[in-house]
């Protein structure tokens, strides 16, 4: 008779896991075919495989953060030396040993049909947008996935779709500049699915005619509060963050999730989210460094309320109509007496039916303050503009036309040059990031000013300052390394004369984050980048494509208006299951410089927009991207 734990056993075996491309246990480490020889420090000494997740314990071992763990459930010693150790005590390796852990070379698994070899944080990614053999066995394992989902639907039964009543909405009356008028819709039978308190304008350059997604509705979205803890309160979260309401993004964005990060390790935050609330407090209409101030907070636990794109929900015929019971039309206006005065509405949309409609009103705004408005409601107009079929986003865009037409610019760039005179064998006393080795390709800026070299004494130089050249040496082509170099030659000489791009904020009144920095690894916030001349940009090309029925899966912000002036393109959405999300190599709050050649500078939106729909199968994205602020 055979042993059902056994089976058990072979059945987790032959699972495939989609990181590494290898059948593994799903508790057990990935399991990667390395191109060379792996230096022996690299390796774990209980799996004796190279080092993932390294962990360092305090008596000056590494182990794999996994196999260490598994490790200490059964003793409490470590493995080398057998000293006294608590898995609490150990903690995760530095910076510089996880980046040449993950520069190591492997093969694709599938060598008989693919050869090509890559870093090893790069596997993941080949495997899911770029290797043939696993993105053709994954597509068939999410068929047969859908095809058990449906059989379940099914068998469930279906519940009576409620009726539809089409509701003609009278003319607004024209409201005063400061004042916002609605057509509500209310509705006592509502039920409230998805949430969103989101401002800015998203113009969806996924959105669709009916002709083309037959079997698609709206966006499905929700809100979640989740709780992160950490041991050390000083700790960073390990996410990069873009957006504010002084950028044309408009809400807090997470660009991207850092490996082996607080955030990393509880696994519901993702790039893409839109991080609405910390610790109860509203950040969805606050500058990019209120937030970044927000967000490092130091304390044991933090309380996140965050915005998370589903995709896009499947319809039936019986979703297109609405109960027509209770229902009745209302005009509300809303006067503002100033800027800072808060409507108090959270929009929402819904996976069952089009439009949007009132998830709350908040204490103390005007619209509870009215008495007019309810939950549930469901939004018609605002100032005469018909959102029967909108969004969340262009209704908060249509009230921000009136409030914010002064909106900062963000950062502008000063050059400045500095010549010095020093003792041959005197340091500059700086320390430099970036390098167009770098990912993000940025130019050489300066991380530190250290009170020993000259620089300091001058006192001319900053940290954040982008180095352009040294002795005439032209510095902004240069990767790390090599802009070590040339600092490190031209420093004994006599004299030096330094080429710096200074960025200055245009808006004097943000506090300087320099005190709450401690404990961060730093580099300039992402809004700084904003501020660098287009020279400076490096542009890279991202080319999508598409069957017919797909949308490209990304929605943008910006371009050109009459009150603003020429705002860049950036992207705010990206839409899980779709082209761009499947890519992996576009970002939210990368900035669209061109579509298929074509500059953007100069666009409006609605210039824009249909050009992107044009492109029926492909489409070339230049762009530029940005690390966004660590947090």
């Amino acid at each position: 008779m055979a042993d059902p734990a056994a089976e058990e056993h072979a059945s987790q075996v032959s699972e495939l896991c989609c990181e590494c491309g290898q059948f593994h246990l799903l508790l057990d480490n990935h399991l990667y075919n390395f191109q060379d020889e792996v230096d022996d420090e690299l390796i774990c000494h209980i799996c004796l495989q190279p080092l993932l997740q390294p962990m360092d314990t305090p008596c000056g071992h590494t182990y794999c953060f996994k196999c260490l763990e598994n490790f200490m459930q059964e003793y409490n010693f470590c493995p080398m030396d057998r000293k006294k150790l608590s898995f609490q005590q150990c903690h995760k390796s530095s910076l510089l040993v996880r980046n040449l852990l993950d520069k190591l070379i492997v093969f694709c698994p599938f060598k008989a049909e693919c050869q090509q070899t890559m870093q090893r944080c790069e596997l993941e990614a080949h495997l899911q947008n770029r290797c043939v053999p696993i993105y053709i066995l994954l597509l068939l394992l999410k068929y047969k996935s859908e095809l058990q989902r449906k059989k379940n639907s099914i068998s469930k039964g279906k519940e009576d779709p409620p009726t539809k009543v089409e509701t003609n909405t009278p003319k607004d009356p024209e409201v005063p500049s400061g004042g916002s008028s609605l057509v509500a819709e209310s509705s006592a039978a509502a039920v409230v699915s998805l949430g969103t308190a989101e401002p800015g304008l998203v113009n969806p350059a996924f959105e669709e005619t009916e002709e083309d997604l037959p079997q698609r509705t709206s966006l499905v979205a929700e809100t979640t509060t989740i709780e992160i803890h950490r041991e050390d309160p000083e700790e960073e979260l390990g996410m990069r963050i873009v957006g504010g309401k002084d950028t044309p993004l408009g809400n807090i964005v997470v660009q991207e999730v850092l490996r082996d990060s607080v955030i990393a390790a509880d696994g519901r935050i993702a790039p893409g989210d839109h991080i609405l609330e910390v610790n109860g407090v509203n950040i969805s209409s606050v500058t990019h460094c209120q937030a970044v101030s927000f967000l490092r907070h130091p304390g044991p636990v933090l309380h996140l309320m965050v915005l998370q794109e589903k995709g896009f929900s499947n319809k039936t015929a019986q979703q297109d109509s609405t109960s027509a019971t209770n229902r009745e039309v209302i005009h509300v206006t809303l006067i503002k007496r100033d800027r800072s005065e808060p409507l108090g509405i959270k929009l929402i949309r819904k996976t069952d039916e089009a439009g949007i409609f009132i998830l709350d009103l908040l204490e103390g705004g005007l619209a509870a303050k009215n008495g007019k408005l309810s939950r549930n409601d469901r939004v018609l107009s605002i100032n005469g503009q018909d959102l029967r079929q909108g969004t969340p986003e262009a209704a908060a865009q249509i009230i921000q036309v009136i409030y914010d037409k002064d909106l900062p610019q963000g950062y502008v760039s000063h050059e400045k040059t500095v010549a010095i005179k020093k003792e041959p064998k005197e340091s500059l006393g700086i320390t430099i990031g970036g390098g167009r080795d770098n990912k993000n390709k940025l130019p050489i800026y300066v991380t530190s000013v250290q009170p020993i070299g000259c620089l300091f004494r001058d006192g001319r130089i900053k940290r954040g300052d982008i180095l352009l050249s040294i002795n005439g040496i032209d510095l902004t082509h240069l990767n790390y390394y090599e802009a070590v170099s040339a600092l490190k030659s031209n420093a004994a000489s006599h004299s030096v004369v330094l080429k710096a791009l200074e960025i200055i904020s245009v808006n004097s009144t943000e506090p300087s984050l320099d005190i709450k920095e401690q404990g961060f690894s730093w580099s300039p916030l992402w809004i700084t980048w904003l501020g660098l001349p287009s020279h400076l940009h490096f542009c890279q090309d991202i080319v999508l494509s598409k069957g017919n029925l797909e949308s490209w899966g990304f929605s943008i912000v910006g371009g050109f208006e009459e009150s603003k002036g020429n705002q860049p393109f950036f992207i705010k959405t990206i839409v899980p299951g779709t082209p761009a999300f499947r890519d992996r190599k576009l970002k939210c709050g990368d900035e669209i410089v061109a579509v298929n050649g074509v500059p953007a500078i100069g666009m409006s939106n609605s210039e824009l927009i249909p050009m992107l729909k044009e492109q029926k199968n492909k489409v070339t994205l230049t762009v530029v991207s940005w690390p966004g602020s660590l947090v």
